[in-house]
């Protein structure tokens, strides 16, 4: 359940405890300490610049309206009969040396953290959001990747190197969605969305899964803060694979190398398999034998209520994610089971630490040259603090939205709702629901309750500090069936 980058607007005053006391709670810092700001100053003023100027390339930037943490820059060009993609990643290790302020304060933290209200970022803003930001018409120093691909958007060569860049716009998913649906948009962008559909067509035949749950979002504008469902555009996923492949190429250089740090997912095992299986069954959704879980998946319609349930039962599947770093010997789990492939990650590294690492590899490969050793001496722990790290902002995020929740529902205590099981134990007594207006997710205890059922729910208590709300469960009404929403 994500928050997205905003604005910071003004914090409604009965969220201000609670938030607070959220942040506390998981020990997040409020800021950072007056050396490394002092530290990230010294940096901006003097980072180590590469010699290689590729500053003509035509690359822009496309995140969430309003981001300043700008990692990657994309240009595409057409190649022969195929293409060649241009990425380049913010480098960050031209700013942050091993083992200084910067990078100790980054371990600490592990990964840049989003509210409606702030950011509370992986480095100082002078850093992530200015010096080592990717921002327009300004020349920064970049992990460069060049991928070669074939006609049919399959990775033929890849190699990455230091070099300067400038981006030439900063841009909105939602412009180059409006520019590429009005027929406005440029060479670059056109080439984007015919290699993301590529990619994603690739993504089908190899078996990866892409759960399509609209995600839980807060919008917050001024005093009115309220939780949407919000469906990704298709120009994110085009966007997203490109990330993708740059991640699954920095594996393959990796691998080869024996050095790295992977992304990993084991695959699904037979007993959770066939628990979805009888989920299906449950909800009445036909599954065929001969359908695999990639395939069934993709079919599903997340606008039903009994579909929306069954995607919720998937996620399952991809719990489990996490690191495995590599030195000397590929490890015997090394797939990202989700992706069906090999991959890293590399691309965040103004938001992640483990990024940085990453790439430090991939260009010392590529240059022919020894893997740093402060990034081997690191390897063996990255993947405990990155978990770490991964499950305080899972906690964030979800109190956030909890907060948020409470607070929209809170002037409606005694009302009732009507919203769908979306989560059941085994006895059928404990479950949670999703309800569309408003839009929320919360627990409820109650007899017979069924994945995928309609109920109808009374608000009987709303904290807006703690972030939790109660319900009573009133009456459960039929079975969804297909074609029900």
């Amino acid at each position: 359940m994500p928050v997205r980058p905003q604005v910071s607007p003004q914090v409604p005053r009965p969220l201000v405890e609670g938030l607070e006391g959220l942040r506390r709670e998981l020990a997040i810092p409020a800021d950072f300490p007056p050396g490394v700001h002092a530290a990230a100053a010294r940096a901006a003023a003097s980072p180590r610049l590469p010699e290689a100027d590729r500053t003509d390339l035509a690359f822009v930037t496309i995140d969430p309206e309003g981001s300043r943490d700008l990692d990657q820059a994309v240009f595409i060009q057409r190649s022969g009969t195929g293409f060649t993609v241009w990425y380049a990643i913010a480098d960050v290790a031209a700013f942050v040396g091993p083992a200084d302020e910067l990078d100790r304060e980054a371990h600490r933290r592990g990964q840049t953290l989003y509210a409606p209200h702030q950011r509370i970022p992986l480095y100082p803003p002078r850093l992530s959001e200015d010096a080592a930001s990717l921002l327009p018409a300004r020349t920064r120093p970049a992990v460069l990747w060049q991928l070669t691909l074939d006609e049919r958007g399959a990775l033929t060569e890849c190699a990455v190197s230091r070099a300067l860049v400038r981006s030439r716009h900063r841009l909105s998913y939602e412009q180059v969605q409006r520019w590429l649906d009005e027929g406005r948009a440029d060479e670059s962008l056109r080439l984007l969305r015919t290699v993301g559909s590529l990619r994603e067509g690739l993504e089908r035949e190899r078996g990866g899964v892409n759960l399509r749950i609209p995600e839980q979002e807060v919008e917050a504008d001024g005093r009115r803060w309220r939780i949407v469902h919000r469906s990704m555009l298709p120009v994110e996923g085009w966007n997203s694979q490109i990330s993708l492949l740059t991640g699954m190429a920095a594996a393959r250089i990796m691998l080869a190398a024996g050095v790295g740090l992977l992304r990993t997912l084991p695959p699904a095992d037979e007993v959770s398999l066939r628990r979805l299986r009888e989920t299906a069954g449950a909800l009445r959704i036909p599954w065929p034998e001969e359908v695999g879980y990639p395939q069934f998946v993709r079919a599903l319609d997340p606008a039903r209520n009994d579909h929306a349930a069954m995607l919720y039962a998937c996620t399952l599947l991809f719990r489990g994610a996490g690191y495995t770093a590599f030195n000397g010997c590929p490890p015997r789990n090394s797939l990202h089971a989700a992706l069906a492939s090999h991959y890293s990650h590399v691309t965040a590294p103004l938001r992640r630490l483990v990024d940085r690492y990453a790439s430090e590899i991939c260009v010392a490969v590529c240059a022919g040259e020894p893997v740093p050793g402060w990034v081997t001496e690191a390897l063996a722990k990255l993947p405990g603090e990155m978990e770490a790290s991964n499950r305080r902002t899972a906690k964030y995020e979800s109190g956030i939205v909890a907060r948020v929740g409470t607070l929209a529902l809170s002037a409606r205590v005694g009302e009732e709702f009507t919203a769908v099981v979306i989560e059941v134990n085994a006895d059928g007594d404990k479950g949670r629901f999703m309800m569309r207006e408003p839009v929320m997710e919360a627990g409820i205890e109650g007899e017979h309750l069924r994945l995928g059922r309609e109920i109808r729910v009374r608000l009987v208590a709303a904290d807006i500090t703690t972030g939790q709300s109660r319900f009573d469960l009133i009456a459960a009404g039929e079975d969804l069936h297909p074609g029900g929403s």
